[in-house]
């Protein structure tokens, strides 16, 4: 027996509640039935007196409080109903757990509100089967569209995959201006290659059935491009130009994301097709631009680079400004010729020439003029003159003060104070970047603190880190010769150290660099086989993939290594690339 004397009415909640959580199961029964001898009370403690008597088996009683909220509930409430039914469910009573609720949703079919409430109760229960009954009953009473978001989440949490996709799709063909919601949704979902192709041959399906409606390519376009699949979303993105008659704006989006990607073959698709295509538009010369940059960037990846195809980007940039003029979206190509005049032709001087004027001109835009002064910065940190290229990124930070091209300027300072091994101030620079909006460059910023910090504890000097930043500064000037006997010298003063994989991948970097593909494998090697499962470990080994596939065309052996990085590294940030490039090598269609 327990005593109450003395409790108040707040006790008796906190001591049933004790009692349950503790599972004195017994004492939280006495307790509540003593509370609810208050008529009022019920509601309040009705739940977890209905969870204890089940824990005790106590049907009598646990039916008796149920009818009670049942007739004495508030009419809005409709839960009480639900769980009359999950009373005889609770008793494997299987049949009249069927019968009452369908009794219930035969009740409150015509109700949207009960409905509603209903549904997401059975939803939190996780009746999902009896939620689904109830959703399509309802659906007869309204339209044939009604439940389509609810029922989409409840055929997801039954793994019923292709019902889930068909609702969403309904879904969005009458709410079109929900296709973020319904993007965000897919995206958690389709985590599967079956799914995926699943849930295209549906959509075509709806692009068959109903051409008119844009809503559907867009979809296509948004989870092409998550998957990185630019030439399917090149299709898309043309078909949504024409219908919207954006004269190749959504096309040339979706080629600048596969540059930034380096799928350069669906990036020079794109372009080629708003400068075939629209000539008499604004996007023509930029479109122009972009297809020499995409040529560009297709050729300094190409190794070694070939310097005679660097002398046709130039006069490939020269003619865009001859027949365009010096307009606000083509002076971006005087940045790119001199660029390649400096790293790639050895042309400095002609680089500086081009790059003063283009920050001296009036017509200038502020941001191109930013970029100019970092780009000058960077050639005469190229040219051996850091305090010049310092002080132009020093301007570029005031003059862009918590804006992206601010940081980006203040990540240069950081680099060339590590450069010349001023580990303390670069440290300093990187903890204000760290804290920048612009994810990539807070990751540089990241990455490369914690690489200074990592690799000035290990003895009690920085030597072999001052070392390590030197090298990486004549591989930045294309001192190539001298940066590979610097590394030797490294690993020969230094063996065993913490720094060894990273100077294997400074050579490797190097060599395939300067057109020796063989022995930069032999260097990668030397990471996969004995750095496997440090940070560069998925790079060398992803690399190595690409050397066979890009560099030395075996594709017999690419296939093999990117097979390999897809079993050993499954959340490396390459596992979309080289799964791309393993069926492309395969010949599968995508």
């Amino acid at each position: 027996m327990i005593s109450f004397s003395g409790f108040g009415q707040t006790d008796y909640f906190k001591l049933g509640k004790e009692y349950y959580n503790n599972g004195e199961y017994e004492k939280a029964a006495a307790t509540y039935s003593e509370v609810i001898k208050k008529e009022e009370n019920l509601p309040k403690v009705y739940e977890t007196y209905l969870s204890t008597l089940y824990k005790l088996k106590n049907y009598t009683e646990a039916e008796k409080i149920i009818k009670k909220m049942v007739k004495v509930g508030s009419p809005e409430n409709y839960t009480y109903r639900i769980d009359y039914a999950l009373f005889y469910k609770q008793q494997n009573l299987t049949d009249k757990a069927e019968k009452e609720f369908s009794a219930f949703v035969s009740d409150i079919q015509k109700n949207s509100t009960a409905v509603d409430i209903s549904g997401a109760y059975l939803q939190k229960l996780g009746e999902y089967t009896w939620a689904k009954q109830l959703y399509l009953q309802a659906r007869k009473n309204f339209d044939r569209y009604a439940y389509c978001f609810e029922l989409s989440s409840i055929y997801n949490r039954l793994g019923q995959t292709e019902n889930m996709f068909d609702e969403l799709l309904n879904y969005l063909s009458v709410n079109p201006a929900s296709l973020e919601e319904v993007q965000n949704t897919f995206q958690n979902e389709l985590d599967t290659d079956e799914k995926f192709a699943l849930f295209e041959t549906k959509v075509y399906d709806r692009i068959n059935k109903d051409p008119n409606d844009i809503v559907y390519n867009q979809l296509l376009l948004w989870l092409n491009l998550q998957r990185k699949n630019f030439t399917k979303a090149f299709i898309q993105a043309k078909a949504i130009d024409k219908r919207n008659r954006q004269t190749g704006t959504t096309v040339l989006e979706v080629g600048n994301i596969a540059l930034e990607n380096k799928d350069y073959d669906a990036a020079g698709a794109c372009f080629q097709y708003v400068s075939d295509n629209f000539k008499e538009s604004f996007n023509y010369s930029i479109a122009r631009r972009l297809l020499i940059q995409t040529r560009e960037e297709q050729i300094k990846n190409t190794f070694p680079v070939d310097k005679q195809k660097i002398v046709g980007l130039i006069s490939d940039y020269n003619q865009l400004l001859k027949e365009n003029g010096r307009t606000a979206y083509t002076l971006e190509s005087l940045r790119n010729m001199a660029l390649l005049n400096a790293f790639y032709l050895d042309k400095r001087d002609t680089a500086v020439v081009i790059l003063k004027s283009l920050i001296e001109n009036p017509y200038t835009d502020n941001r191109l003029r930013g970029k100019a002064k970092i780009d000058l910065g960077d050639i005469y940190l190229l040219t051996g003159e850091p305090w010049e290229s310092t002080l132009l990124y020093s301007q570029v930070e005031k003059d862009f003060k918590e804006d992206q091209l601010g940081h980006e300027a203040k990540l240069r300072n950081a680099e060339l104070y590590y450069y010349k091994g001023e580990f303390v101030l670069a440290q300093e620079q990187l903890d204000v970047l760290k804290l920048a909006t612009t994810r990539e460059i807070s990751n540089d910023a990241i990455q490369l603190s914690v690489f200074i910090t990592e690799n000035s504890g290990l003895d009690s000097t920085t030597d072999a880190l001052k070392d390590y930043s030197a090298i990486q500064l004549l591989l930045f000037q294309r001192k190539y010769d001298e940066a590979l006997q610097a590394a030797n010298a490294l690993l020969k003063q230094y063996p065993h150290h913490e720094l060894t994989d990273d100077v294997y991948w400074l050579q490797a970097t190097i060599l395939r660099q300067t057109g020796k593909p063989t022995e930069a494998l032999e260097m990668l090697k030397k990471i996969s086989t004995g750095y496997a499962d440090d940070l560069l470990g998925d790079d060398a080994l992803f690399t190595s993939a690409q050397i066979f596939d890009y560099d030395l065309k075996n594709t017999e052996k690419a296939m093999q290594l990117y097979q390999d990085f897809l079993i050993q590294y499954t959340n490396s940030v390459y596992v979309t690339e080289a799964r791309k490039r393993f069926r492309i090598l395969r010949g599968d269609k995508i």
